[in-house]
């Protein structure tokens, strides 16, 4: 049985993600997982593959033994595993719970290491795992420092691991685009305007199309946008001391966030 799995499906992203790998492989099943299951459901009912709902919360241990559980039962040939489950808060770290700062380690790290690693035993050549990181991979961010740390752990990952799996003919991607207008945007921004300006906002479909001709081209990184990918290579080059001085006064904090 060839399937696809897509986490984070719900909603956003991941939603898309589904919606694009379900148009361009044919599939037995495409196994789709996020807390909400009235989502998935609907979801599901407009898939051209047979979808299989499987209502988990990654920020639960307990879900990755579920999952290995299935897996075990089973015994698909998996083509294609989105990491898409996350989330992040844009505000001064202590001014954000621990419960929050410790669930975005744990949903945008620990879940895509352990959905990759239980995973990859059902994967063979021509397989390939996609990571949702984000821009903020690239550099330090201040008011998202839990964040963006979460998402350069995704970015090492990925890379590092693609490298790994090249013997095996099993390629990794991690999509790294700048602001994209999802539920995540609606949560991630909390009332107290520690992050205000937006340059350019994307939509989750131009993210996924990208991403897939990326991968077409062997990229081992997706990043949408010229203006991004410039960014991306400033931020390479010039002192991340610089750098976080920019975000500071484009977000109006000045140097630091206690200045007035």
């Amino acid at each position: 049985m060839k399937i696809a799995v897509i986490t984070g499906a719900s909603s956003g992203m991941g939603l898309e993600f589904a919606r694009a790998v379900d148009a361009e492989e044919k599939l037995d099943e495409i196994w789709l997982i996020a807390r909400r299951r009235e989502r998935l459901e609907a979801l599901a009912a407009s898939l051209r593959a047979k979808a299989r709902v499987i209502a988990l919360d990654l920020l639960d241990p307990a879900s990755f033994g579920e999952y290995a559980a299935l897996l075990e039962s089973e015994k698909p040939l998996v083509s294609t595993l989105v990491n898409a489950a996350g989330f992040g808060r844009f505000a001064l770290f202590t001014e954000t719970d621990l419960e929050s700062n410790l669930g975005m380690i744990d949903l945008n790290d620990k879940a895509t290491v352990a959905m990759t690693q239980l995973t990859l035993p059902y994967m063979r050549r021509g397989g390939r795992v996609l990571n949702l990181d984000s821009l903020s991979a690239f550099q330090p961010v201040p008011y998202e420092c839990v964040y963006g740390a979460t998402k350069a752990f995704v970015l090492s990952f990925s890379r590092a691991l693609n490298v790994e799996l090249a013997p095996r003919g099993i390629r990794v991607m991690a999509i790294s685009p700048g602001w994209v207008k999802t539920e995540f945007f609606d949560h991630a921004v909390t009332d107290n305007g520690a992050v205000t300006y937006y340059d350019k906002v994307w939509t989750p479909e131009q993210v996924v199309e990208r991403a897939m001709r990326d991968y077409k081209k062997g990229k081992d990184v997706s990043v949408l946008g010229a203006s991004v990918r410039r960014q991306v290579l400033l931020v390479k080059l010039l002192p991340h001391r610089l750098v976080m001085k920019v975000w500071m006064k484009q977000q109006g904090h000045g140097n630091r966030p206690d200045e007035d």
